[in-house]
């Protein structure tokens, strides 16, 4: 096409790919799921432990209405 655009196959109609060119009118083609830049961070593995460290302790520990007299207290303010 003459716009820049690649025609894929009607089955691959809202996936995300990835294309790669390796050499000149050689490309290669992936669908998958990908991590935009701004989220890379998340899922470094210390990053990504300490959010799996939370979330479980989140499960264990459901919210709970905080008692503001007892915390004012607690801080001694």
């Amino acid at each position: 096409r003459k716009n820049g655009q690649i025609l894929l196959d009607k089955k691959y109609a809202g996936r995300e790919v990835l294309i790669e060119q390796i050499a000149d009118g050689i490309w290669i083609i992936k669908t998958g799921k990908f991590i935009p830049d701004n989220e890379e961070w998340i899922h470094q593995p210390d990053i990504s432990a300490d959010i799996d460290s939370a979330i479980e302790w989140a499960e264990k520990h459901p919210p709970q209405e905080t008692d503001l007299n007892h915390l004012e207290k607690q801080l001694n303010l």
